[in-house]
């Protein structure tokens, strides 16, 4: 399976001290659902499918895969991050200046692994593929605001809270929530260098 034209001018697979970060492919997605089916992983995720098939569909639908890469600890596949490239939003007369230049990111880390720092090390990875070998310009990264394990990830990012939605959001289970969206620019990312 080739990778999404976004990830053609990456070298894969990706390594960090204790990570392999790589496109995802169909032979992933049982151990990706495996994860994002767990009750403390799932609490958290925008869907909780209840078959596998339900997982498969919703991917498809969403063309998921193309927008998903995998951790790697060793062997095993420990957790899923999401990267999404898209143009900014512009003025008709410069949009084609805006192609490209934003990115959407998260993760999902299977419980077994966390407390560890690997979502912080293998999203600072992918911070950085965005920045430098991409050429974006501006990430975002959107939560639930009870989703604590998340928002620390982005602060140690680097990343600055830019909106604050109050009960914007509708929980499964916890109803009308407030969420979070944190964003990160180029330049405020190599000042952190």
């Amino acid at each position: 399976m080739s990778t999404p034209p976004t990830f053609d001018r990456v070298i894969w697979p990706r390594h960090t001290a204790r990570l392999t970060i790589r496109p995802a492919t169909a032979r992933d997605l049982p151990a990706v659902f495996a994860i994002r089916t767990l009750p403390q992983v799932g609490e958290w995720m925008p869907d909780r499918p209840a078959t596998y098939e339900a997982f498969l569909l919703r991917q498809g639908e969403h063309h998921a895969l193309g927008r998903t890469l995998v951790m790697e600890l060793g062997d095993e596949v420990i957790g899923d991050l999401y990267l999404h490239v898209t143009d900014a939003w512009a003025q008709n007369e410069v949009e084609d200046q805006g192609r490209a230049l934003q990115a959407e990111i998260g993760w999902c880390l299977d419980p077994a692994h966390q407390g560890h720092g690997y979502v912080t090390e293998a999203m600072g990875d992918v911070v950085r593929l965005c920045f430098e070998d991409l050429g974006v310009r501006r990430l975002t990264a959107s939560a639930f605001a009870g989703n604590s394990p998340s928002l620390a990830v982005m602060e140690r990012l680097g990343m600055r809270q830019e909106t604050h939605g109050v009960r914007d959001s509708l929980h499964r289970d916890l109803g009308w929530v407030d969420s979070t969206v944190h964003a990160l620019l180029v330049d405020e990312w190599r000042s952190q260098q």
